[in-house]
Order: structure tokens, then sequence, then C-alpha cells
């Protein structure tokens, strides 16, 4: 356990300032591409910086997963609740992860469930939470999160679907390629679906609703 702990510190400590270049999730899919015999590359990512990624791309993420992002400490405790209240009025349990915990997951750990799972995704979102500034956690999450099967990182999907840099994208494009963050293996891209231009119509008005570009002076 103490090893784990010194480990996990180290790491995300060195991870304030090195860029990753790679996933748990990037390489447990490249994994199961390399034992089908395919050849390379097996997944598409590129990274970009925090200042070259717009504004419109950061408010349409944290209008479309977490708006209360600027303020938790990597919990939302309000959606906790509210998910739990459903669950018990006989409704589906709806997830309620942060940005935070979907960096922690996606970067560290593997998709599931499971109670040991979950416990080790709350110790790194606490660590990456005290250690890193929210931007950073932002831009990790914004150049690892998966936007389409095979494709990672805002700036491998907007080359792969709109042909230009994430530098470039328009408020739509990034309404677009952040509401597929919820489900990037039934939305796609290339042939918008009506529900997601819908969710796309929904984080502009979010987006609009927590006051513009001027949010992001809360990070």
């Amino acid at each position: 356990m103490a090893f784990f702990v010194l480990t996990s510190l180290v790491l995300v400590l060195g991870l304030r300032w090195i860029d990753p270049p790679a996933s748990a999730f990037m390489l447990r899919h490249a994994f199961n591409v390399w034992r089908l015999d395919q050849t390379p590359p097996y997944y598409q990512h590129a990274w970009i910086d925090w200042e070259h990624i717009p504004s419109s791309v950061k408010l349409a993420a944290i209008a479309g997963e977490d708006q209360r992002f600027p303020r938790h400490l990597g919990f939302d405790l309000i959606e906790i609740r509210h998910a739990i209240r459903t669950y018990r009025e006989g409704r589906r349990l709806r997830g309620a992860s942060t940005i935070s915990q979907q960096t922690a997951k996606n970067l560290f750990l593997w998709p599931g469930s499971g109670w040991e799972r979950k416990a080790v995704e709350s110790w790194f979102t606490l660590l990456i939470e005290i250690l890193w500034s929210k931007e950073r956690i932002l831009e990790v999450y914004l150049n690892i999160a998966q936007f389409s099967p095979g494709t990672y990182g805002i700036e491998a999907s907007s080359r792969r679907y709109f042909g230009h840099s994430a530098g470039e994208l328009t408020r739509r494009q990034a309404a677009l390629l952040i509401g597929v963050l919820p489900a990037p293996g039934t939305y796609r891209l290339d042939r918008p679906s009506g529900r997601l231009q819908r969710r796309a119509e929904w984080i502009l008005d979010q987006s609009r609703r927590l006051g513009g570009e001027a949010y992001l002076r809360r990070l």
C-alpha cells in the first residue's frame, strides 16, 4: 500500500508538467487491436497545448460534462445526491462523474465498474485535484478523451472529422465534438444524428447560460 501511494504521488506530480504520450484506455485499445494482427497506427491521437485550445471548446466541455467543475474538489456531491435519489425512485442509476474523475479513469485505469476500481479512481481524482490546476485537468481531459472508436483527444478528432486543427474549431463544431463524449461508440461525427445535433444545441445554450467564455476565469 505504501509503495502504491508513493508511486501514484510521483506519477501524478510528474504529469503536472509532462504531457502524457498515451492513456491507459489508449494502451488497452492498442493491445486489443494488436491481438487481431492489425497494422499500426492502432489509434489516432495528437496533443494540443492549453493555449492553442479555443475557449469555446473549453467552455463546451464544462457546459456539457461538468458545470460545477470550477467549484468542486473532484466530486460533484449535488449530482451524486440527484443520482441516488432517482435510483431510489426506481429509475436507472445515472452517472455523476466529473471531468476530474473521467480524467483519472481514462489516464490511469480501465473501463468497467466495481467498488475496487471506483476506490482507485477516487484516489487518483483527489491527487490530480490537489496536485494539478483546473486548467491542467481540463487540458489533459480534452487531450485523452475518446471521441470515436480509435480516435482520442480533441486535436486528432478535429483533424479527422473537420479537416483542420482544434485551434480552428467553430463553436458549433466544438459542441458536436463534446456532444459525443457520453457515448463515443454510439454517436457518429461523420453523420451527426438528430439526437447528437440536439445535444450540441443544448451545449451551446448551456454555454451561454453559464455566462459565455468569461466563465473560464473561474478556473
